[in-house]
C-alpha cells in the first residue's frame, strides 16, 4: 500500500454537517468561521459536508467553486427539495468524523461555538452536547408559538424532549450510528435524537434573527408540530377513545333524563335548538376523529413503502 493511499484512508476527527437551502448569501462567512473553528481547536483532519437540498438559488455553485481552495469540503447533491430533517439525515449518513458537529449554516449560531461544544463533551464524556435557547429569538408571536410547540409535543408524547432545542449539536460516532438505525420514514430528529439515548448535556447557545426571511412559515411549523406528535405518541388516539366514552356515557345520560321526564312530566324537553347543536356536536367530533385516524394510517402507508427518505444525485469529495 502507498504512503498516498494510507493518508487517503485517514478519517476526518470532526465532521461538520449542514444543509443548504437558500443559504448563498451566508455561505462565505460560514465557511470562513468553519475553518477558523477547526483551526481554533487544532483540528487538522477534518471535513465539511454541506448537503444541498434542492436550492433554487447558486448554493451549490458557490460550494462547488469554494472546493478549489478548501480541499476538505465534500457536497452531497440530492435529486430534490425532501426537506431539513430528511436533509439532516443525509449529512449523518454520509459523515466520516469520529465527532459530528450539526449546524445550520445560516449564522444564527456562530461555527466558532464549535470550541465550546468539544470542550464540554471531552469535560463530560457523554455522546451527545446539544445546544438549547435560555430565552427565544424573534418577536412575541415567534416565541410564543415555539413555546407552545414543546410544551405540547412534551404534553402528547411518551419521549420528553428539553425545550427550546436547536440545531447545533456535536455527537459521537456510535451516537450517530445508533441514531441511524431507526429507520424511520416520518422523520422528526428532535425527537428520535431523545429517543436514541445515551449520555446527553444542554448547553446554552445564543441564537441571531436570521437575516432575511424564515424559510419555516406557519403552515410549515403547524404541519411539523402534526408530524412531531404523530410520530412519537400515540396519546390524540387514546384522548379520542377517551373523549367517545366519556360522549357515549353524557348521551345515554340525557336520554334516560328525557325519558324519565317524558314517563313523569309528559315533557321531552327536546326542541329543534337542541336537536341542532346535538347534531353539529355530533359532526364535528366524526369529522376529527376522522382526521386523526387518517393522520396515523398516513404514516403507516409511507412507512410500509419503505421508499428511500432521500435520493442523491452526486456526491463531490
Amino acid at each position: 500500500m502507498t504512503k498516498q493511499s494510507q493518508t487517503a484512508e485517514i478519517l476526518p476527527e470532526i465532521t461538520v454537517v449542514s444543509t443548504m437551502y437558500r443559504s448563498r448569501p451566508f455561505l462565505e462567512r460560514f465557511l470562513a468561521e468553519c475553518l477558523q473553528a477547526l483551526s481554533d481547536i487544532k483540528c487538522d483532519h477534518f471535513e465539511i459536508l454541506l448537503v444541498n437540498d434542492g436550492s433554487p438559488d447558486d448554493s451549490l455553485a458557490y460550494a462547488l467553486e469554494r472546493r478549489a481552495d478548501i480541499s476538505q469540503l465534500a457536497i452531497i447533491d440530492l435529486s430534490r427539495n425532501f426537506g431539513h430533517h430528511y436533509a439532516i439525515q443525509a449529512g449523518l449518513q454520509h459523515a466520516r468524523g469520529e465527532l459530528v458537529f450539526l449546524i445550520d449554516c445560516d449564522l444564527e449560531v456562530s461555527p466558532l461555538i464549535l470550541a465550546e461544544f468539544r470542550h464540554k463533551l471531552r469535560e463530560s464524556g457523554c455522546d451527545v452536547v446539544f445546544g438549547y435557547q435560555e430565552a427565544r429569538k424573534g418577536g412575541r408571536f415567534e416565541q410564543l408559538s415555539g413555546g407552545l410547540f414543546w410544551k405540547g409535543f412534551n404534553l402528547l408524547s411518551e419521549i420528553k424532549i428539553p425545550e427550546n432545542i436547536v440545531t447545533e449539536r456535536i455527537m459521537s460516532r456510535r451516537y450517530v450510528e445508533a441514531l441511524l438505525q431507526m429507520g424511520d420514514r416520518n422523520l422528526f430528529l428532535g425527537g428520535m435524537m431523545s429517543w436514541t439515548g445515551f449520555q446527553q448535556l444542554g448547553l446554552p447557545v445564543f441564537k441571531k434573527q436570521r437575516a432575511g426571511g424564515s424559510t419555516y412559515t406557519l403552515t410549515r411549523r403547524i404541519g411539523l408540530m402534526v408530524n412531531a406528535v404523530s410520530s412519537f405518541s400515540v396519546q390524540p388516539l387514546v384522548w379520542l377513545f377517551n373523549s367517545g366514552i366519556i360522549i357515549t356515557l353524557l348521551s345515554f345520560s340525557f336520554a334516560f333524563y328525557l325519558i324519565f321526564r317524558k314517563l313523569f312530566f309528559d315533557d321531552a324537553l327536546l326542541g329543534f335548538t337542541s336537536l341542532m347543536i346535538v347534531m353539529t356536536l355530533s359532526l364535528g367530533i366524526l369529522t376529527t376523529a376522522t382526521g386523526v385516524v387518517g393522520i396515523y394510517l398516513g404514516k403507516v402507508f409511507t412507512q410500509v413503502q419503505n421508499r428511500p427518505t432521500y435520493i442523491v444525485r452526486d456526491i463531490y469529495r
